[in-house]
């Protein structure tokens, strides 16, 4: 049952004053969304319902586009992308090896700079920390090693 016929119902059965507005309310509304769905505009309609394209369309044209974009990137990338790679090729196809080893040293030096390093307390910390999770996995296998091999023994004699 819609709307507007529990509107016309209540409207008929002679209901209090508040459900004879909630229906004639009721049956403007659905009055003004037909009238902005024909095309009539009519100031409150526009309240009512927004107007244009809905969004939803537009994001499965979009993820269409993204999934192509996706497929140009496996068949080679864009136009921008390949330059710089045959860029980057030509500057390291150099025959001397010492230029290539002075190139990856100052390529090191340069991502080691990069590098946050940690505190002297910190380092501390952090070995304190291995050494003795080290410890406790040793002392737990050589305790499962120590069962099984009881285990064993019980077993076979």
């Amino acid at each position: 049952m819609s709307k507007r016929d529990r509107a016309a119902r209540a409207k008929n059965d002679g209901q209090s004053t508040a459900a004879d507005s909630a229906a004639e309310e009721l049956e403007t509304r659905d009055d003004a969304v037909e009238d902005a769905d024909g095309g009539a505009s009519d100031a409150s309609s526009g309240d009512l319902r927004p107007t244009g394209k809905r969004s939803g369309r537009r994001r499965s044209s979009a993820g269409a586009v993204d999934t192509t974009d996706g497929d140009a990137d496996s068949d080679g990338g864009s136009a921008v992308a390949v330059k710089e790679r045959k860029v980057k090729k030509a500057s390291e196809q150099s025959s001397n090896p010492f230029v290539r080893i002075w190139v990856f040293m100052q390529q090191v030096v340069s991502e080691m700079k990069k590098v946050i390093w940690p505190t002297r307390r910190e380092t501390i910390t952090y070995t304190i920390i291995v050494l003795v999770f080290v410890v406790v996995m040793t002392a737990f296998i050589f305790g499962i090693d120590i069962g099984f091999a009881k285990l064993v023994l019980w077993i076979l004699g």
